[in-house]
């Protein structure tokens, strides 16, 4: 697709035991593409190092970096192209491996499933005017083409609204028996995922959902205060102060 932003080489993202990441490597250039890459991939290192400490069942399961060209590939398809931080997202883990529970709401998807789901939802809205049209004023619809599926799951996803505007960019949900709604969600990727590393680095709620640590050492999401899963005891997940 002409006009695309050319594709830099994913850097290392995952905090490791003897490795420190170097922010100073992300700053090359002092603008907003840089700012948004240091911000995420800053996130990405507190989440993966938290995973790696607390919960390495679900650390495994982090995919490694995305193929450029599936980005490139992706953006041509969907007819937008992915805001700088959703790219910087891909660039340290292109979603997961296997369903987890690792994020609140929906798991991140990778990028071959990002496409299919869009499609999915494309070819089911069509042209239907219940389906990809708002039903009243400042309300959405049940799919817009320029939203960008990144996280998933049972039909239910978090988007990225890429319609021109102010809030191009701003993270939302969609039900797949529901419309699409941005009333409870994020400015943009990049404050998503920095809320979701603060959480696990200093406790609180993330919307509705808290974290805790299943007997298997695996991060789940619930409401809080909930201490079972399936008959098995959740443990709130441990913070800085905790740890």
């Amino acid at each position: 697709m002409a006009g695309l932003a050319t594709w830099r080489r994913p850097r290392v993202c995952s905090a490791e035991p003897g490795r420190s990441l170097s922010l100073s490597v992300v700053c090359a250039r002092i603008d907003v593409m840089s700012v948004t890459e240091s911000t995420v991939q800053a996130s990405w290192a507190r989440i993966d190092a938290w995973l790696h400490a607390h919960a390495p069942a679900s650390h495994a399961l982090l995919a490694p970096p995305a193929d450029p060209a599936a980005i490139e590939s992706a953006e041509a398809e969907l007819g937008v192209r992915f805001p700088p931080d959703l790219v910087e997202s891909l660039a340290c883990h292109d979603g997961l491996t296997a369903w987890a529970n690792i994020f609140p709401q929906q798991p991140p998807l990778p990028v071959a499933e990002i496409v299919a789901h869009w499609r999915m939802c494309v070819e089911i809205a069509g042209d239907d005017p219940d389906l990809c049209e708002p039903k009243a004023a400042g309300a959405e619809p049940w799919w817009h083409r320029q939203w960008i599926p990144w996280a998933q799951s049972d039909g239910d996803a978090q988007v990225i609204d890429m319609r021109a505007g102010p809030q191009q960019g701003r993270v939302g949900s969609t039900a797949h028996d529901d419309t699409g709604s941005f009333a409870d969600g994020w400015p943009n990727l990049a404050a998503y995922l920095n809320e979701v590393a603060d959480v696990l680095e200093f406790g609180g709620e993330v919307g509705f959902w808290a974290p805790y640590l299943t007997t298997r050492r695996e991060l789940w999401w619930s409401f809080k205060g909930e201490t079972e899963l399936n008959g098995d005891p959740l443990t709130p997940a441990p913070t800085i102060a905790t740890a």
